[in-house]
């Protein structure tokens, strides 16, 4: 391919550009020298093209020129000479490429690399997956700072092969010293740890938490050059926090190199130092809450059988205060009102901490933020946690309840306090949202009461970041509880400065700070059309064995879309929108002596397989699938609708449309 001259001259222009921002000519003159120095001495021989090239080549100089060349197509051009796409969703497949971090020089940075792993002698029997075979995968998840990182998935093996580098800043919050370089005094001031979680993906994309850790991170602060390697012992979660799961190699290095390094003898100074206050901390907030306990008891006897919950379990197995499990969490710009925020929390997965053996008993286990969200489902208290937060976020006074449902259940749900004085009901399982109304049992038998239409049955104590309120009413039902808070005969209050002390952030203390939410990775039009597509072929096959043609109407199936929308639309607003269009638009599709069904379902899962297997379940989508008839028509329609952290909801609509023959 011959270029113009003009071309010819501005390529050349762009190569001595490139060579000369590399300083090649510089490396090419000290190789040249080094070269003749080693080789030639000896024997005073001609020194040829090729010699050179050679050692430019083993010195890896070549590779780095071919590493900075980029080769960019004119998009402009591009754009004029390929034909034009229909107007529908594409999406460039192509494997991402990563890019180089821009280092700032005037922060400081914790480097910390993840070199492989050891002794997950759960996976020792695992055979060595197949190329392109789909096999269980690890990954981790670390939180330093309000900055989230996620490595990439290797394979579950006993040693797996985690190579993953994260550049974590190290800044300080206060202003003024956002432009200061910090030193290393500084730093070991600074005692948020990396908290690293580990989550189990198996071959149909369920997730597991197999470990959450928390790493202290100074130790680097004392280590010769800045860097230091460490031998992380991963420990499990719930029942298992007393067994290894493993042993993970981390290298930490500091970025640019310290000046001057701490002497070890001072970082484990401060470590015991904040150990010791944090354990003080602790004991005072644990004696209080005996007090408080008995105090409590002291008023009725039988508030020992109410669910007051002072302390919980997090996943590690450690007794945590219930209030530092919440803290105001803003969203940004990923939520915008606080029913979208029950909406999102709605559709993260729910499943029951798991429990070794029979007897029905429920295990408890309060996961952490980053637990919970890493591993998008968890049970109904990390919900409750998470939806509170978020509402607090929004400036609501939110609490979390605690109480039973029907049949005496343990449940957790949430409550947001008017200025009205109107006291509202967040199930953050469903998104539901009820009005509580008490019924004042001092009535005459004749008068009107409101009836409740909640699930909830009795609550024992609420509480949130800074509040905890016991339930001292003559009855623990929730329709006869009068929520107000300022009277001590009805709510006994805890000292607000003893839950500051062991839950505010920024304090010594054990609590973990909270990450930041993550927008979602999901791309909706792609993840609907793959669902859809492998529905389609679903049917058909299931049809197939039933003896049955398929065929699809097209324009039908796009005729759905606007009942999706709607039902999303009716969840997240509790608004009913558009019913009309749709019902119009249906009758005209369907011709005079037809019949239409449809069947709409919801899924917060993307298993289309699963799903599928669920919906047969209905008998109305079974007499849909399964349609026989004259000019039998089917239709499906699939819209996924992303939510923060890549949580989803999924609607599905199955229809048909055939002629009736009586």
């Amino acid at each position: 391919m011959s270029l113009p001259p003009e071309k010819a001259s501005e390529l050349k222009q762009i190569i001595h550009q490139q060579l000369v921002k590399m300083d090649v000519h510089g490396r090419i003159r000290e190789v040249l020298a080094e070269t003749i120095r080693d080789e030639l001495a000896p024997e005073h021989q001609q020194l040829s093209t090729e010699d050179l090239i050679k050692a430019l080549r083993q010195r890896g100089i070549v590779d780095d020129v071919m590493k900075e060349l980029k080769f960019v197509t004119d998009v402009n051009e591009k754009e004029r000479t390929s034909a034009p796409k229909p107007s529908t969703h594409f999406v460039d497949r192509e494997p991402p490429v990563l890019k180089k971090t821009n280092i700032d020089p005037t922060r400081r940075y914790l480097y910390l690399q993840v070199l492989g792993g050891k002794a997950f002698l759960e996976h020792l029997q695992e055979p060595e997956p197949l190329p392109g075979q789909i096999c269980s995968t690890f990954t981790l998840c670390l939180h330093f700072r309000n900055q989230r990182f996620r490595s990439k998935p290797v394979p579950c093996a006993c040693e797996p092969d985690f190579h993953d580098g994260f550049l974590l800043e190290v800044h300080k919050d206060s202003l003024g010293d956002g432009s200061k370089m910090v030193d290393a005094t500084t730093m070991l001031s600074i005692c948020d740890p990396v908290h690293i979680v580990l989550i189990k993906t198996d071959t149909f994309g369920e997730t597991t938490l197999v470990a959450s850790y928390f790493l202290e991170w100074r130790s680097v602060l004392a280590a010769e050059n800045g860097i230091t390697n460490i031998a992380v012992e991963l420990l499990g979660v719930g029942t298992e926090s007393k067994v290894s799961v493993g042993v993970l190699n981390i290298r930490l290095e500091m970025y640019p190199q310290l000046n001057k390094t701490l002497s070890p003898e001072v970082t484990n100074t401060q470590f015991a130092l904040e150990r010791q206050k944090t354990a003080e901390k602790e004991r005072l907030f644990l004696v209080y809450a005996k007090q408080w306990w008995r105090e409590y008891l002291q008023i009725r006897p039988t508030h020992n059988i109410r669910l007051v919950k002072i302390f919980a379990q997090d996943e590690n197995g450690v007794n945590r205060p219930v209030c530092s499990y919440i803290r105001p969490l803003r969203a940004g710009r990923l939520l915008d009102t606080p029913r979208q925020a029950a909406r999102f929390v709605s559709v993260l997965g729910y499943e029951r901490a798991p429990v070794i053996g029979g007897g029905g008993g429920k295990q408890e286990q309060w996961c952490t933020l980053l637990a919970f969200l890493c591993r998008n489902k968890g049970d109904c208290e990390d919900h409750a946690n998470l939806l509170c937060s978020l509402l607090l976020g929004f400036g609501l006074e939110a609490f979390v309840c605690a109480g039973t449902k029907a049949k005496g259940v343990p449940h957790t749900w949430v409550m947001t306090c008017g200025t009205d004085g109107t006291v509202t009901f967040w199930e953050s399982l469903t998104g539901h949202r009820y009005i509580h109304r008490p019924i004042k049992p001092d009535d005459p038998p004749l008068a009107e009461q409101p009836k409740p239409l909640y699930p909830y049955r009795t609550i024992g104590c609420i509480f949130n970041h800074q509040k905890f309120f016991g339930n001292c009413q003559p009855s623990d039902a929730v329709e006869v509880c009068v929520f107000d808070l300022h009277d001590e005969s009805k709510w006994k209050p805890m000292s607000g400065e003893a839950i500051k002390s062991v839950c505010s952030p920024g304090t010594t203390s054990s609590v973990p700070p909270f990450p930041p939410l993550c927008a979602s990775t999901l791309d909706a039009a792609v993840a609907s059309n793959d669902i859809e597509v492998q529905l389609r072929v679903l049917v058909s096959e299931h049809r197939k064995d039933l003896g049955l043609s398929t065929v699809w109407d097209d324009h039908l199936s796009y005729l759905l879309s606007p009942a999706l929308a709607a039902y999303e639309l009716e969840r997240t607003t509790s608004i009913s929108a558009g019913n009309e269009e749709f019902q119009d638009a249906v009758r005209r599709a369907v011709p005079d002596g037809h019949t239409f069904k449809g069947f709409p379902i919801h899924f917060v899962y993307r298993n289309a397989r699963r799903a599928f297997a669920t919906c047969l379940r209905s008998p109305f989508c079974d007499e849909i699938v399964c349609c026989r008839g004259d000019q039998v028509r089917l239709a499906v329609r699939v819209r996924v609708f992303t939510y923060p952290e890549s949580a989803c909801a999924v609607w599905i609509m199955f229809a048909c449309k055939y002629r009736s023959v009586l």
